[in-house]
C-alpha cells in the first residue's frame, strides 16, 4: 500500500471512531443547517479536524479542500500542486436519523489528476482504497466493476435533488425514463458510497446532479482504477467542476449517458 493511503487511511479511520461513539448517542447530538435540508453536526466538524489533524502532521507542505472549513493553503501558507480533498461525514442527513449508510471520503489531488483515494464505511468497516495506476481494492481485495453489458440489466444508483430544486423536473423526467430501462434504481443517500459500489460491481452505474467535489474526488478514482468509466452529463471529464456525474461499467455507461443526453436543455452545461 502507497504511504500516501497509508496515511489517509488512519485519517480516516480515526475520524470513523469519532463517528461511531457519537452513533450511540444521537439523541444528544447538536444540529444546525448550513442551508435548507443541508445538515451539519459537531461530529462532522471533529471528524473533519481529526483528519486534518492526522493529514497535516505527515503532508504539511499539502493544501486542504474540506466540506466545512473550506480551502487552505499548506500549513506554512504557500501554495500547493498537491491538495487533500475530504469529506468526514458523507451522509450527514442518514447520520442523524440513525440510518447506517454514510462515510469518510478523502482524496489527494495534484493538480487536476486524482492520485489517491480513501473512502470509509465504519458502519460496515468497509475500507475502499485506490491509487492512480495501481488498482482500486476492498479491504486489500482486487475490485472490478461489474461485468453487466445491457442497461436494462442494470442497477442503477442516483441521488435526489434536496438543496436546489431548478432541475427537479429535468431530474424526474430522467428517473421515469430509466425506472422503464433498468433493472432498478437506489437512492441510499451518500454518494461516496453509491460511487464505492459501482468500483466493487454493487451497482452498474450511477447518476446524480449537483455534488460537490468532496463527494466524488475518492470514488471517481475507485472507478477508473476498478475498471468503469465516469464522466459529467455531456461525457466530458468536468464532474468535479459542474457536480454533475454520470458512471457506469464500460458497457452500461454510454447507453446511460445517451439517455441522459437526450434529456439535457441545449444550454445546460455537464
Amino acid at each position: 500500500m502507497h504511504p500516501i493511503i497509508n496515511i489517509a487511511v488512519k485519517a480516516a479511520r480515526r475520524a470513523g471512531q469519532i463517528i461511531n461513539r457519537a452513533s450511540n448517542d444521537l439523541d444528544s447530538l447538536k444540529v444546525s443547517s448550513k442551508q435548507p435540508n443541508d445538515f451539519v453536526t459537531e461530529v462532522d466538524k471533529a471528524a473533519e479536524q481529526a483528519i486534518i489533524e492526522v493529514l497535516r502532521e505527515a503532508y504539511p507542505a499539502y493544501g486542504i479542500l474540506a466540506e466545512e472549513s473550506g480551502a487552505s493553503p499548506a500549513l506554512d501558507g504557500s501554495d500547493s500542486e498537491y491538495q487533500w480533498v475530504i469529506d468526514p461525514l458523507d451522509g450527514t442527513t442518514n447520520f442523524i436519523h440513525g440510518l447506517p449508510q454514510y462515510a469518510v471520503s478523502i482524496a489527494l489531488m495534484r493538480g487536476k489528476t486524482i492520485e489517491h483515494a480513501v473512502i470509509f464505511d465504519p458502519n460496515r468497516n468497509e475500507l475502499f482504497t485506490a491509487s492512480k495506476g495501481g488498482g482500486a481494492f476492498l479491504n486489500d481485495r482486487r475490485i472490478r466493476v461489474s461485468r453487466r453489458t445491457r442497461l436494462g440489466e442494470a442497477l442503477i444508483g442516483t441521488g435526489f435533488p434536496y438543496r436546489e430544486f431548478d432541475k427537479v423536473d429535468l431530474y424526474l423526467s430522467i428517473f421515469k425514463e430509466l425506472a422503464q430501462k433498468t433493472a432498478g434504481q437506489r437512492r441510499p443517500g451518500a454518494a461516496s458510497l453509491d460511487l464505492a459500489y459501482v468500483a466493487c460491481g454493487r451497482y452498474d452505474g450511477f447518476w446524480e446532479f449537483g455534488l460537490a467535489p468532496w463527494d466524488m474526488a475518492a470514488g471517481a478514482l475507485l472507478i477508473a482504477e476498478a475498471g468503469g468509466l465516469i464522466s459529467d452529463l455531456r461525457g466530458e471529464a468536468n464532474y468535479l467542476e459542474t457536480g454533475n456525474v454520470i458512471a457506469g461499467t464500460p458497457k452500461v455507461f454510454l447507453p446511460l449517458l445517451k439517455l441522459i443526453e437526450e434529456k439535457l436543455p441545449a444550454n445546460l452545461a455537464g
